[in-house]
């Protein structure tokens, strides 16, 4: 980039080549990041490095080098006509990811240009595996075997060896380093698909890896790593030892809704994917709704109770739709029945007065109930908003509790489309490890536009009544939160995967996901 050029915040064509790391979104630079909400334009392998965009901004356009040839021109072209392109690399744009004919093509059209390094493979996917790089080592080699035609310059390496893009060579790598007088004691690891759940370490020796990798299904991208430090990834190794790692986890919830709950499970490793079972619609007649936030606002009532985030979201659009905002609480006492629906409360500025310490439900929230007192309650009201399909077990218990409530339908659940048929597939066949049901009506829905999960998958469920109606249904629950809440559900499933994993190592076997357990499955070991 020349002295004087313009950076983002200016408006001329701008070119900035940006690296993307190894494969885990979470490791992009925050100057990558900052470039990526700037940009026109984004040109990048979208199989591999589609997750950045969620740094982008709406609308942005999106090139993906996949499906044009021509990628090492297409960025200097739209620079060049004023636009801010952010062209994402492999790894590091300068560490065997060269970007040198589309720099050469920004030179030609007279565009200004930024290289932002970044995390690059050599490092973070050893440090995935537990592989230290270059622990009391004298020496740190990287090396791209498609550059090297002789082998015997690097076996007298005294320290660690790394290979970039050798893995369909490995077994020819190995007996060349052995020959060039390499010990075929020498430990290897070879690790496929670093820094992503589906990372795969093979660890080996020279002389064993021929026969270790035949049926291992390594492909690249793959990192090879040669030297003494590989046979300290047993102590080290916290990436492939997580509970759920590589599990695929369905969570039959909407992406809104299941945000949280899959951001947790990522954390222990595993590859949530949200399914939505239900869709929210809005009340068929509208006149209740109305009616109720009139009263509201003008003092009708004492209490308002939500029992779901839906109900408040529900709320939150009549608001606007009202021109109305948070301050129309003011005076109101307001329930939440559980954590994600009081997150909603205060995600609308709304705190709520009443959220049960104990069970979280509409049992738990009545255990907590204050009963009316007349001296106490200027008003004896309570809103109820509420689903079309909602039980009458909170109003009748109210109402014992001395209370009158206006149970008002705020919204219509129905059944969701079926998913696609990739989708289907793989929930009939096997191909999810686990499945968390977060009620009942999870449950039916899935099962009625996807059919039964298959005899191998886990099934996690969010309380008593959500397993017995698991049961009805045939399934086998094999987890059970010990409170209900979701959060509490992903780490039991955790907890779970954990001690399963445990008990394989302890009999002496190798643990395996329960994806790979069903008739048919390939089985490597992780």
């Amino acid at each position: 980039m020349s002295p004087n050029s313009p950076t983002f915040e200016q408006p001329a064509g701008f070119v900035a080549f940006v690296g993307a790391g190894p494969g885990d979104e979470h490791l992009l630079t925050l100057r990558g990041a900052d470039l990526l909400a700037k940009a026109d334009t984004v040109v990048l392998d979208a199989q591999a490095y589609g997750r950045l965009l969620a740094h982008a901004r709406e609308g942005v356009e999106v090139i993906d080098t996949a499906a044009d040839e021509a990628a090492s021109i297409t960025a200097a072209q739209a620079a060049a006509k004023g636009r801010r392109v952010v062209r994402l690399c492999p790894g590091d744009p300068m560490f065997f990811s060269s970007v040198e004919e589309e720099v050469a093509a920004c030179v030609k059209a007279e565009v200004d240009f930024e290289i932002v390094p970044g995390v690059t493979p050599a490092t973070a996917v050893l440090t995935y595996a537990g592989i230290p790089p270059a622990a009391g080592v004298p020496e740190f080699r990287v090396v791209d075997a498609r550059q090297v035609d002789d082998w015997s310059a690097h076996a007298s390496t005294q320290g660690t060896l790394v290979i970039y893009n050798g893995v369909a060579e490995a077994p020819a790598i190995g007996k060349a380093l052995v020959a060039a007088g390499r010990p075929d004691s020498t430990p290897v690891a070879v690790t496929s698909a670093g820094t992503t759940t589906d990372q795969h370490t093979v660890v080996s020796t020279l002389g064993r890896l021929t026969a270790d990798l035949k049926h291992a299904g390594m492909t690249e991208p793959a990192l090879i790593v040669v030297g003494d430090a590989v046979g300290m990834r047993e102590r080290l190794s916290w990436f492939e030892t997580k509970p759920l790692f590589g599990w695929r986890v369905l969570v039959p919830r909407t992406k809104e809704q299941a945000a949280g709950l899959s951001e947790q499970l990522r954390s222990y490793g595993a590859v949530p994917e949200e399914v939505p079972t239900i869709s929210v619609e809005p009340p068929r007649t509208p006149q209740q709704m109305d009616r109720a936030i009139k009263g509201l606002v003008t003092g009708r009532y004492e209490w308002v109770a939500f029992t779901s985030a839906n109900a408040v979201k529900a709320v939150r659009e009549k608001f606007e739709e009202y021109g109305l905002d948070a301050r129309a609480f003011a005076g109101l006492k307001v329930s939440a029945v559980g954590e994600a629906t009081a997150k909603a409360l205060i995600d609308f500025g709304v705190r709520p007065d009443l959220v049960p310490s104990g069970e979280q439900s509409s049992e738990g929230l009545l255990a907590e109930w204050p009963p009316y007192d007349s001296m106490l309650d200027p008003i004896n009201r309570v809103l109820l908003p509420r689903a079309d399909i909602a039980t009458e077990a909170l109003v009748a218990g109210l109402t014992e509790l001395g209370w009158e409530c206006d149970d008002v339908t705020a919204y219509r659940t129905v059944r969701a489309s079926p998913p696609p048929a990739p989708i289907r597939e793989a929930i009939k066949g096997g191909g999810f490890d686990a499945v968390l049901f977060t009620s009942s009506s999870t449950v039916r829905n899935l099962v009625g536009i996807a059919g039964k999960p298959h005899n191998v998958t886990v099934i996690a469920v969010i309380g008593p009544q959500t397993a017995k109606t698991a049961e009805e249904f045939g399934l086998r629950v094999d987890v059970m939160a010990d409170k209900p809440s979701a959060s509490a559900l992903a780490a039991a499933l955790a907890e779970y995967g954990a001690k399963q994993r445990q008990a394989a190592l302890a009999a002496g076997e190798t643990p395996r996901r329960p994806s790979q357990t069903r008739r048919g499955a390939r089985r490597r070991a992780k």
